[in-house]
């Protein structure tokens, strides 16, 4: 990591702290995928604000990934001389499989699996390894001291799309679909070991589900703001304020919860400088001994100018997809795409803008290297990857690399290959995709769907125009490209994964392990690293003068005699 990323902070917020503290927050990060949202805290203050204690997520391919990556963080804070192991690996295009720690640094690549764990939460054994971790005296959480849960329960039940799914499943009975009380999971976290800030994030779904005719979302803020009283164990736990980081509205216990507008709780990424229009559900629990003093306090800041997707990736390396059920190489791959564009002009129906463009398509073909792999050669400079913004490029750029890391792409069939390129033209010419069948209302475009004309399938095809924010990355991008296809015409491809990663915030030097399939699972899964990272903004100035007084009376409290210790 160059040190403009290491140094970079988002914007300056309302009532930003003064100073840092003694020793960082302690981060519990639960159903974390690869990391999203644990990036985003601990890149904050270089890392100085936040620490994870444990991450969890049952995913094994993902566990790699968010164990690199604590590794990664482990090396910069412990042994910042041995970085260039994690960089030989990136670096490195003969080394296949995981990563393998020296002799040197073996104890922090075991303490990155002590933080990172694989388990699956709402299981017996998965509870009983994560409280262990927890609970262990040398290395686990000071439930004391201030400290923060982060995470996101599975959303496949909340969705709209899998609620779809699940409703035509002739035996889908909602009320005993596991997923749907995962939170519980979390909320049992919230019950034992009280953070005094916890943030939870799912999809839009969430906020229309139902079981047994009862909104999931509601009977989800009752239960969070009184854990003790949800999970029937009485007592005088903590109780918590649900707050939205767009609004200030807050759902405090006791309250009606049909008097606050669910709504509130939505963030749209393309308002923080993401470049994506990514509509999810944020909530932030305080606990009622940090609550803050005025709503500014929990509100993100919304002076970030809105980032693209041209901005992102357009200086990526070039690349081209692989051709499928036929013979592929570059030169079979040129040629194919010519004749599609030759047979797209030859239509009687084409007009003639898109004549001229597709034309200019023909005019100016430059025929990309290869359809990429794990790693990609940069420029022998390495100025590449630039954004035109200052804050982003120290985000996302990194000069220890010399490759760009999972820039691969899918291959396509011949028909797809004449969609991409008549609709990467029509995107170019006009700064929208076409939809449906009246977009793609040439011969030869329609795919063979019997219900293509319904309109069910009108978002099909969707390229990620260059001059907006792209629609949701989201988990399907690992089935099909067809949602994510590239704005320019002479690539005709779906994203890569590593275009999708800094579509999704993720820094160029978080390496995703697995497959491409399984890469693309976990960028489509994740939160924003970047509106993480404002997030973390707001949770670190709730607390920063909480914690400063804990450890200042802490401080004191070694002074005294033992008789005279607070208990």
């Amino acid at each position: 990591m160059n040190q403009d990323q290491m140094t970079f902070l988002p914007e300056s917020t309302p009532k930003d702290p003064t100073g840092e503290l003694d020793y960082p927050i302690q981060v519990v990060d639960l159903f974390a995928g690869p990391g999203g949202l644990g990036e985003g805290f601990t890149s904050l203050g270089n890392g100085q604000r936040f620490e994870i204690v444990v991450s969890a997520e049952k995913d094994s391919k993902a566990w790699q990934t968010l164990r690199l990556r604590a590794f990664f963080r482990l090396l910069k804070k412990k042994k910042p001389t041995h970085l260039f192991e994690y960089y030989d690996y990136c670096n490195n295009p003969a080394a296949a499989g995981e990563f393998t720690p020296s002799d040197e640094t073996r104890a922090l690549w075991e303490a990155a699996a002590e933080e990172a764990k694989c388990i699956t939460l709402g299981t017996e054994s998965g509870n009983k390894i994560l409280d262990d971790a927890l609970n262990n005296e040398n290395h686990g959480l000071n439930d004391k001291r201030p400290w923060v849960l982060i995470g996101g329960p599975p959303c496949q039940a909340y969705s709209v799309v899998g609620r779809a799914r699940n409703q035509s499943k002739v035996d889908y009975k909602a009320e005993e679909d596991h997923r749907h009380f995962l939170y519980k999971e979390y909320l049992r976290i919230i019950r034992e070991k009280q953070p005094s800030v916890f943030v939870m994030e799912n999809v839009k779904g969430i906020l229309s589900s139902k079981v047994n005719n009862e909104r999931i979302f509601s009977n989800i803020l009752r239960d969070l703001s009184n854990p003790h009283q949800a999970l029937h164990e009485g007592g005088n736990g903590k109780r918590y304020h649900i707050y939205s980081l767009v609004t200030g509205a807050h759902f405090a216990p006791g309250d009606d919860v049909d008097k606050i507008d669910p709504r509130s709780f939505i963030i749209r990424a393309e308002k923080y400088g993401i470049p994506q229009a990514r509509h999810r559900v944020i909530l932030l629990g305080v606990a009622e001994d940090c609550l803050p003093e005025d709503l500014a306090q929990v509100k993100i800041s919304q002076n970030s100018p809105e980032a693209t997707v041209g901005q992102v990736i357009g200086d990526l390396p070039r690349l081209r997809s692989s051709l499928t059920k036929m013979t592929d190489s570059r030169e079979k791959w040129a040629e194919t795409i010519i004749d599609q564009v030759s047979y797209l002009r030859d239509q009687v129906d084409v007009s003639e803008k898109i004549w001229q463009t597709l034309g200019d398509v023909l005019a100016n073909f430059d025929v990309p290297i290869d359809s990429g792999r794990r790693r990609v050669e940069r420029r022998e400079n390495k100025a590449d990857g630039l954004t035109g913004n200052a804050q982003l490029d120290a985000w996302y750029r990194d000069n220890n690399l010399d490759y760009w890391l999972n820039h691969e792409v899918r291959g396509h069939m011949l028909t797809d290959l004449r969609r991409y390129v008549f609709a990467a033209a029509h995107t170019k010419l006009y700064g929208v995709s076409p939809k449906g069948h009246k977009g793609f209302n040439l011969e030869g475009l329609a795919p063979d769907h019997a219900n293509w004309e319904s309109g069910v399938f009108s978002d099909r095809f969707r390229v990620q125009a260059e001059n907006l924010p792209a629609t949701t990355i989201t988990s399907h991008i690992s089935k099909d490209g067809h949602y994510f296809i590239h704005y320019d015409p002479t690539q005709c491809r779906s994203l890569s994964v590593r275009e999708a990663a800094r579509i999704q915030t993720f820094p160029d030097n978080y390496f995703f392990q697995g497959n491409r399939t399984e890469q693309f699972h976990q960028v489509g899964n994740a939160v924003p690293p970047l509106l993480a990272s404002k997030i973390a903004g707001v949770v670190f100035r709730l607390l920063f003068e909480k914690i400063r007084e804990y450890d200042t009376n802490k401080k004191a409290n070694q002074h005294l005699p033992e008789t005279q210790k607070a208990q």
